[in-house]
């Protein structure tokens, strides 16, 4: 809630390696058998970072005492795999903090590609966060939404288009059945284009923990002005047990608002935003350190999901809903009836793909990654040609990754390796010695908009 995917880091920049930070250390090999001394090491820091960090103080003192207790009491002796104890440890938290988002997990290898790079290709391509956006038979709309990237890059502009392309249609279907979450900013834009754009609506509250204070602060999301809009007419949200985290917060919004039904399974219950942590080099830690607060109903959907107003079988909400549809207007929807009652997937009324995918990258980008690299390893980044939160992201980084950039060396050549499903461009930049990989993404004025990029990997032998 990538978390929310509630991230620490600002909006459009995501920095790779550790999760949470800049590696210093050389990480230990991932198949390697835990021993004692790691373990400890990896209970004290969690429990360090839990006292400092999460949103619920004293819950965060209960988790640290169950698992220092376990730890002594050897009920990790026997566990050497990194998996089994990182599914361990998330038991032994959640017993106590009752917090679905909280878990440790082995990070992914520095040799991954960074947040958004390209990936094989599966069964549903998706670009921003989209998987489908199709008019269907009956003048009826369909979004299949998989996450929520932040506006600030290509899910602004995608769906900007989404929602012109459907705005002539009679209803609007989402699907959120496999949303499991994103960026706050990114649920906030999307429910701005249900409501009337001259009000300003509050549609949910974080508080959050000051990092090693009992101080909190409060984050208020509003909707904002969006090129179209889609009033009037009704909404159905789609929604499984897979539905999570900012997934469930758009859905929860939109629902107390009045201004969707929901369709589907009860969802995951994950309220708490917050971002994950190195413990050490391969092992991580997600810890939220904040709770949302709907303005409506002030509370939120933690632990219990959010309930919708049909309950079915997640794999018939789009025909339940589709009946609900055709409800409304018997003799309008008289020649779809037959073939809903028969249909339970939406493929079959599909009567225009409008999703666009692009597969060329945007022009002046190579030339900009290779600026960006010079500028890093320098530790002088040309500030000027980054939008306002990504180069704020940069300067608040930029001490911990220039001096392994620096030691990369000069840049020999820059690869395009395809878009990848965030909507960003992926380069593979490489030096004499070493590989570095970007996800970027340029404004209309060719200022970097949205970024990502990993430590430089050694090139193998």
């Amino acid at each position: 809630m990538n978390v929310l995917k509630l991230t620490a880091l600002a909006a459009s920049v995501v920095f790779t390696l550790a999760i949470s930070g800049w590696a210093q250390t050389p990480p230990v090999a991932a198949t390697q058998p835990l021993d004692q001394a790691e373990k400890r090491a990896v209970v004290d820091k969690a429990g360090e970072l839990l006292t400092a960090n999460y949103v619920f103080p004293d819950r965060a003192a209960e988790a640290k005492a169950k698992i220092d207790a376990a730890l002594a009491a050897g009920d990790y002796d026997s566990i050497t795999a990194p998996d089994a104890f990182a599914v361990r440890l998330t038991a032994d938290l959640q017993s106590v903090a009752h917090d679905k988002h909280m878990r440790v997990f082995p990070p992914p290898p520095s040799s991954q590609p960074p947040v958004g790079a390209a990936r094989a290709p599966t069964s549903q391509r998706m670009y921003a966060g989209f998987v489908r956006v199709d008019r269907l038979k009956g003048n009826i709309g369909y979004i299949k939404l998989q996450n929520f990237p932040d506006p600030a890059g290509p899910f602004a502009t995608t769906a900007n288009q989404a929602l012109a392309d459907l705005a002539g249609t009679d209803a609007l279907i989402i699907d959120m059945r496999d949303n499991g979450g994103g960026s706050p900013d990114g649920v906030a834009y999307l429910c701005s284009f249900f409501f009337d754009p001259k009000t300003p609506v509050h549609i949910n509250s974080f508080i959050n923990r000051k990092s090693g204070t009992s101080e909190f602060s409060t984050h208020d999301f509003y909707t904002r002005p969006v090129p179209a809009s889609y009033l009037g007419k009704p909404v159905y949200l789609l929604t499984s047990g897979r539905t999570f985290s900012g997934g469930e917060e758009f859905v929860y919004d939109l629902k107390v608002q009045k201004r969707a039904r929901l369709i589907g399974d009860t969802t995951g219950g994950g309220a708490n935003p917050g971002g994950t942590r190195s413990l050490n080099s391969r092992f991580a830690i997600f810890i939220p350190n904040g709770r949302a607060v709907n303005p409506i109903t002030n509370t939120n959907w933690e632990g219990t999901g959010v309930t919708p107003d049909t309950a079915v079988d997640e794999k018939f909400a789009f025909q339940a809903t589709m009946r609900e549809i055709a409800a409304r207007d018997p003799a309008k929807y008289a020649a779809l009836r037959a073939q809903i009652v028969s249909q339970s997937a939406e493929e079959p009324f599909v009567e225009a793909s409008l999703l666009k995918f692009r597969d060329q990258p945007q022009p002046g980008g190579e030339a900009a990654v290779r600026k960006l690299f010079t500028g890093l390893a320098s530790g002088n980044p040309d500030y000027s040609q980054m939008t306002g939160e990504t180069a704020k992201a940069i300067k608040d980084g930029i001490s911990r990754f220039q001096p392994d950039m620096n030691k990369a060396g000069e840049t020999t050549s820059v690869k395009f390796v395809g878009v990848g499903p965030g909507g960003r461009d992926n380069y593979e930049l490489s030096t004499a010695t070493f590989v570095v990989r970007f996800a970027i993404y340029l404004a209309p004025d060719g200022k970097i908009e949205s970024l990502a990029f990993s430590p430089p990997r050694p090139v193998a032998p």
